[in-house]
């Protein structure tokens, strides 16, 4: 049995595995620009974050109807599941199919039918947190919280991803502060592409409570004595950050040193179907090239519980990090 884990950060459009691609393509008559599915795969060598979001939004296009949103977010609770995740926290881009023609409503009913039934069949709660695209306008972002209006019984919490450089998290003022009176959460990406300042203004500004990234907050010595005074989670991405050559090599990323200065860290797979390998893997990468030990995983499998929006069932949570804390290791983190 795995290691119990909460993932919190994971782009549900970005567990697009290359053969559900293809099967969705074939199902919607849509023609992709590669001959099968490892062409496909080996365009998975990407320079940087706007590389990978060129190819990322491209193969949205297969994703057309509530089907197959459904069979997108089962087939992530299904590897999540054997991972050892117990609960996920799931970021969706409306905009990004919105601007298709797919309607608001197929995205988040598509999705909804996999979440309704996830924790009976795969035994993880789940909780949904729409991100705004931040390379597309505040006005934009503005116009989908209100289109979003009729499906906030659904909704947990929102979030802000896309392109970082240039975008900074003060640009999403005013949609942040409408979303808040909304009773909604805040999380937002910052500091892996921008810079620490962008970490400040996530927590000033927006008022968000927990950072997406924030690797580059280790430039500000001061913020990283705020972020550990504060308990402000982190949610790294440790495979992403090599992919994306924000890190040159695992062996090079600053976790240990992170959780080192205090800071609340978690660890998640960000986009998986991209990145080489979903939250268990990243456990097991880690683990391997940072020589982490046991009591070191356990933190960030505690902290992953204590950093989610699990406070409507304390009980679940409780029991949760209870299992981490017991948690014998000499069995598999993961297959």
């Amino acid at each position: 049995m795995p290691l119990p884990k909460a993932e919190l950060h994971l782009h549900i459009e970005g567990t697009l595995e290359p053969e559900l691609a293809f099967a969705l393509a074939a199902r919607n008559a849509v023609e992709l620009p590669f001959e099968n599915t490892e062409a496909l795969r080996r365009a998975y060598d990407f320079e940087d974050l706007q590389s990978f979001l060129d190819l990322y939004y491209s193969l949205m296009a297969v994703l057309r109807t509530e089907d197959d949103f459904a069979d997108l977010a089962d087939a992530y609770l299904t590897r999540a599941a054997a991972q050892g995740v117990r609960h996920a926290e799931i970021f969706f881009d409306p905009q990004a199919h919105i601007s298709r023609g797919v309607s608001l409503g197929t995205v988040v009913d598509g999705l909804a039918r996999a979440l309704d039934a996830s924790e009976q069949r795969h035994g993880i709660s789940t909780r949904l947190i729409m991100c705004f695209l931040r390379d597309e306008s505040a006005e934009s972002a503005m116009e989908t919280l209100e289109a979003a209006k009729p499906y906030l019984h659904r909704i947990t919490a929102v979030g802000l991803d896309s392109a970082e450089a240039g975008n900074p998290p003060s640009k999403f003022r005013e949609v942040y502060e409408a979303a808040a009176a909304l009773g909604l959460r805040k999380v937002a990406h910052a500091g892996e592409e921008g810079p620490a300042s962008y970490v400040r203004e996530a927590l000033d500004v927006l008022g968000v409570e927990r950072v997406d990234h924030g690797l580059r907050c280790l430039e500000d010595a001061e913020l990283v004595a705020r972020l550990a005074r504060e308990r402000i989670p982190l949610t790294l991405c440790p495979l992403s950050n090599v992919r994306l050559r924000v890190i040159d090599t695992l062996e090079d990323h600053p976790l240990d040193r992170m959780m080192d200065a205090g800071l609340m860290c978690t660890v998640n797979s960000d986009d998986p179907a991209y990145f080489g390998g979903y939250v268990g893997d990243t456990f097991h990468a880690v683990r391997e090239a940072l020589s982490l030990d046991e009591e070191r995983l356990r933190e960030l499998a505690r902290n992953s519980f204590l950093a989610s929006f699990l406070e409507d069932d304390e009980e679940r949570r409780a029991r949760l990090i209870a299992e981490v804390d017991a948690y014998d290791f000499t069995v598999e983190l993961a297959e």
